[in-house]
């Protein structure tokens, strides 16, 4: 059978498979959306079948599109293997990664992993989706990221969740704050100094929030941001004291900011990879999420 496609079309015909809409796919691949649609159909005038049923709100695949989408994402990992084999992966034009994470784990975790990623792959793309939890798994649930580092996860049937630490909520003081000497600290120590919190949008919040229901000597936030990172340039500014969990806290040797064990309860999450479910990688976005497995997250010891 003569071929009337091509590759770009194939790459576009998978990126709508994968994420079921037009705007984003074209988005994906770099295309506006009414050249986007002329490459779909294309493809299907090639090969002379349906291969998305259209709607005004969404975009399914049809019987032979599933199979087709399948044998497609096959066959581009296997070139892009192939091609990451020849030529070695820090020379493929071809290779993007796209991570999701809760912004609490860049600053002082996600950032080395992809330094080192980056000195092994230096022409691989990396886009980071920094956003909330419910964020961060919906993008990897949709396939807008390749996989996500989250502390929710586990329990999604269509969803991996890799277990990579386990970690405690500080206290985050200025060095020059009352608690910051102190061996450990009370929730209800907490209260009786300015508070920062962040939003009840945050899984942070709702996991703090459930831990301590009930409890009559929480704090009461007299300043309140949407993120965690947000909220320790307000502890740096002498603003108050927050609630962070451990990874988000630089080290000891930070000239302003310490940690202090919060206690009475330990709270605790666990940060985890997040992947779809039966659904291999791309060879470049397999090494990057393997570079998380072995560059674990430092267990952070409060000054």
């Amino acid at each position: 059978m003569a071929m009337h496609f091509d590759l770009n079309d194939l790459q576009a015909f998978r990126a709508v498979a994968d994420l079921g809409n037009f705007r984003k796919a074209a988005e994906t691949v770099h295309l506006s959306q009414p050249a986007f649609s002329r490459r779909i159909d294309k493809l299907e005038r090639s090969l002379g079948v349906r291969l998305l049923e259209r709607t005004t709100r969404r975009v399914t695949l049809t019987a032979v599109g599933r199979e087709f989408a399948r044998k497609v994402g096959e066959l581009l990992d296997e070139l892009d293997s192939t091609l990451l084999s020849i030529q070695g992966i820090e020379s493929s034009r071809m290779a993007e990664v796209t991570i999701a994470c809760v912004p609490s784990t860049v600053n002082y975790y996600v950032s080395q992993v992809i330094r080192r990623y980056h000195a092994l792959a230096p022409r691989v793309r990396v886009k980071v989706l920094d956003a909330g939890a419910n964020e961060v798994l919906a993008a990897v649930a949709r396939g807008e990221a390749d996989f996500g580092l989250d502390f929710i996860g586990a329990q999604e049937a269509g969803l991996e969740f890799r277990p990579l630490v386990e970690e405690r909520f500080v206290a985050a003081c200025r060095r020059d704050h009352p608690l910051a000497k102190a061996r450990r600290v009370t929730w209800a120590q907490l209260a009786d100094h300015d508070f920062i919190s962040v939003g009840r949008s945050s899984g942070n919040r709702l996991l703090l929030d459930q831990a301590l229901a009930g409890s009559g000597e929480r704090p009461h936030a007299v300043f309140e941001t949407q993120h965690v990172t947000t909220l320790l340039g307000l502890v740096e500014a002498g603003l108050g004291v927050g609630a962070v969990p451990a990874m988000a806290m630089p080290g000891p040797d930070h000239p302003l900011l310490v940690s202090v064990p919060l206690v009475e309860p330990v709270i605790t999450r666990r940060i985890g990879l997040i992947r779809r479910r039966g659904r291999a990688l791309s060879p470049a976005a397999q090494q990057l999420y393997d570079l998380f497995g072995e560059v674990r997250p430092l267990r952070r010891k409060a000054a």
